[in-house]
């Protein structure tokens, strides 16, 4: 004997389960919910016993209809250090706790594909949407503000979003100034030391430079201009600056102050191939790697706080936070010190 089939729901199965009437269940299913002031919640509830009862609903057009695509965005500028990376497993945690679907995509820290990117996540009607590591986020924040969809700086801040950013300034002249002491306590020079990574004019580099600064003058010790070298993010670039220095008449700094983890594996190259010449100097960088305890340096390293500053981020999202022209500042925190007196000789 044939198995019968099992009989389609209709909408009087699902205005019977929603408890309302089929008239307004296909005002819902169509999409003119909105235009006859149909409450959103009975609206998902419709869509909800829809779905239960296997119903045949387009997904897309519900996220259309409904202006709830499930989705989060993120963009960042690429995977490559510890930072970006946590902040982007982190992102996923909490867009999941919430229910919704995380979309991050890296961008490489080029502004065409900054733009095509958020456009792209713009038309798939993402609900929020966090812009990490973007020189000049105003423009994004336009096309954001524009579709009604809400947005935060994170990293790098703008004009006309709200945003979060790790305390640059306050990090970089703790760092420094635990620098400095390391050095004299391995009797080396700590006019010496050098600022390398970063770029010009960018915000984080230029706050933890203005940090480094207040921290060697605060030391009794002028500083030049020449001793902050903006080389970008490159390790290659930081491998350059190295050799640079190690030819310079006053040798090789007995303090370095990297300014990223990637400007940091061009310094771990150029020690591979030089040790002789580093084996003196003093290693503090503004960015963490729970690998750079295995350095046979004494190192000094700063973790910024990548699951506050996405607390943060959301608080902002979440309306607990007030908006406010003024980033959110989150502290780092100091992760890996090992000095003199506390690394084997």
């Amino acid at each position: 004997m044939p198995k019968r089939q099992r009989r389609r729901s209709t909408i009087y199965d699902i205005a019977t389960q929603a408890e309302t009437s089929a008239s307004t269940v296909s005002l819902v299913l169509n999409g003119s919910w909105r235009r006859y002031r149909i409450n959103p919640d009975t609206a998902e509830r419709i869509l909800e016993v829809s779905r239960s009862l296997g119903y045949n609903i387009n997904l897309r057009a519900r996220g259309l209809r409904l202006k709830q695509s499930r989705l989060a965005g993120m963009v960042i500028p690429h995977y490559r250090n510890r930072f970006f990376a946590g902040l982007a497993e982190t992102f996923e945690h909490e867009v999941r706790r919430r229910g919704l679907c995380p979309v991050v995509v890296s961008t490489q820290r080029d502004p065409v594909t900054e733009r095509t990117v958020i456009e792209t996540l713009v038309a798939q009607q993402v609900e929020l949407l966090i812009i990490t590591g973007v020189d000049d986020p105003d423009e994004l924040n336009a096309i954001c503000l524009n579709a009604g969809v809400p947005c935060v700086n994170l990293d790098l801040p703008g004009r006309s979003a709200p945003s979060v950013v790790s305390d640059n300034r306050g990090g970089s002249y703790k760092l420094t100034a635990l620098l400095i002491e390391a050095v004299r306590e391995r009797g080396g020079d700590p006019s010496t030391i050098r600022f390398v990574g970063g770029r010009p004019n960018e915000y984080a580099t230029e706050e933890r430079a203005r940090g480094f600064a207040q921290a060697l003058e605060d030391a009794g010790i002028a500083v030049q201009d020449e001793w902050i070298i903006r080389c970008g993010y490159q390790p290659i670039a930081a491998r350059t600056v190295m050799q640079t220095l190690a030819q310079a008449r006053a040798g090789f700094p007995s303090g370095v102050f990297i300014n990223s983890i990637t400007s940091l594996e061009g310094f771990a190259e150029f020690m591979r191939s030089k040790w002789e010449i580093c084996q003196s100097t003093v290693l503090s960088c503004f960015d963490w790697d729970p690998f750079a305890a295995s350095l046979p340096l004494p190192t000094i390293m700063m973790r910024q706080n990548v699951e506050e500053l996405i607390e943060q981020s959301f608080a902002i999202l979440d309306g607990t936070v007030p908006h406010s022209p003024e980033p959110v500042v989150v502290p780092p925190t100091l992760e890996v010190i090992r000095t003199k007196s506390n690394i084997a000789a």
